[in-house]
């Protein structure tokens, strides 16, 4: 298992928002050595993963369950998009009817409910994948100085299924995201969607974490799991 980082330094703009997301897409894309036709998106929002492919395909499927995500995402013949649950078993059963040549997740599958139950049924599927997801370690200093407990998965845990699950390998990346202040680091969390929307903190306790943090930039380690033969 290669372990590598990446750090990057951003002022608190529009664009910020989403860039670890980003970063985190170049990635995965990197993985693809060959150019899919057929390409399954899941936890797709409002497209980046589409907007980030250059090569031309012949069908894209996305699928995610917040409309106001795929009202926003690109629209075209080649492009279907599905509002549904990728928890939900009817998804694989029902409604994802093509042949995929490849899938993907980027940023998304952290937030299943049960990640083996879903990877069990993205292998029915049997195509290729590259998948993205932000484990333990993400926030690490955060939850340490408030005393909060994680929700998401260790890093070891997530490779450990992608690995009994898929003929992949694995790599996990911490990326370190720095902000010019406290507060515009905190407001990035909110706004960005990385946390989850889960709301832990009173108000004084989140004043007083604001005061404590420790470091000027955010932690992040996500677990890339790619197939092997792709």
């Amino acid at each position: 298992m290669k372990i590598s980082s990446e750090f990057s330094k951003y002022a608190l703009d529009y664009n910020s928002y989403n860039v670890i997301q980003n970063r985190v897409i170049e990635k995965l894309l990197s993985y693809v050595k060959h150019k899919p036709k057929n390409i399954l998106d899941l936890g797709c929002g409002s497209g980046s993963l589409c907007k980030a492919i250059k090569w031309d395909y012949e069908h894209f499927c996305g699928v995610d369950f917040a409309q106001g995500m795929l009202e926003l995402h690109p629209k075209s013949p080649k492009i279907e998009l599905i509002y549904a649950d990728f928890n939900d078993n009817a998804l694989f059963e029902n409604k994802l009817t093509y042949i995929y040549n490849f899938i993907f997740s980027a940023s998304a599958l952290q937030w299943a409910d049960d990640l083996e139950q879903v990877f069990s049924r993205i292998k029915k599927l049997n195509a290729p994948v590259a998948l993205a997801i932000f484990t333990s370690n993400t926030f690490k200093t955060i939850n340490k100085t408030a005393a909060i407990d994680t929700i998401l998965r260790s890093a070891e845990e997530v490779c450990e299924l992608g690995k009994k699950y898929f003929d992949a390998k694995t790599e996990i990346v911490d990326y370190k995201l720095e902000f010019e202040s406290t507060r515009d680091m905190f407001r990035y969390i909110k706004k960005s969607g990385v946390s989850g929307s889960r709301k832990v903190l009173s108000y004084k306790e989140s004043k007083k974490l604001l005061r404590e943090y420790p470091l000027s930039y955010l932690e992040f380690e996500v677990v890339f799991i790619y197939s092997c033969n792709k």
